[in-house]
């Protein structure tokens, strides 16, 4: 059984942190690769129609994330397209990208804050996996922006949906 997840402020940077029932080796794989991807990333109600995936440091990853639950209110409909840019990448264990929030076209959005994202991936009790996301923003008011939009209630949907794809594919 996996666990909730903790999360916590140090400084500019927003530190996630979730154990996971799978083994290290494939949940950081459902994070390289597009056609895991599709199947879990974003928050419940909402699907992700376009999503490429090139897993390389200098790689891109651009996806669309659109809002398909009509109980959503104004979100339904809505189109939210995102891009990183891979760092660093040391397989199976952790990668490092900036992320944006960009158009259908990967162009950044203008005074939209980046993030500076490690993924670490770590081998947890009993063949589990703890996942530790660090976010670091340029500022206080990027991270209160981004905190405002909810973050945390969006990424814990997104790790609960994770956690539904790796119980289906083990």
């Amino acid at each position: 059984m996996s666990s909730k997840m903790i999360s916590r402020v140090e400084g500019l940077e927003l530190v996630l942190e979730r154990v996971f029932d799978a083994p290290r080796e494939l949940v950081f794989k459902v994070f390289s690769e597009a056609e895991h991807l599709k199947q879990w990333w974003g928050p419940r109600g909402w699907i992700v129609p376009f999503c490429s995936v090139d897993f390389r440091p200098g790689g891109v990853w651009h996806y669309c994330m659109k809002c398909v639950d009509e109980k959503q209110g104004d979100f339904f409909g809505m189109e939210s397209w995102g891009k990183a840019v891979y760092h660093e990448i040391t397989d199976g264990e952790s990668f490092v990208y900036t992320d944006y929030f960009s158009d259908a076209e990967g162009n950044e959005t203008e005074g939209m804050p980046s993030t500076l994202v490690t993924m670490l991936f770590e081998d947890y009790d009993g063949g589990r996996t703890k996942l530790v996301s660090r976010s670091k923003y340029d500022s206080a008011e990027a991270l209160k922006t981004v905190m405002d939009m909810g973050m945390e209630q969006g990424i814990t949907e997104t790790w609960d949906r994770l956690e539904e794809h790796l119980q289906a594919i083990q």
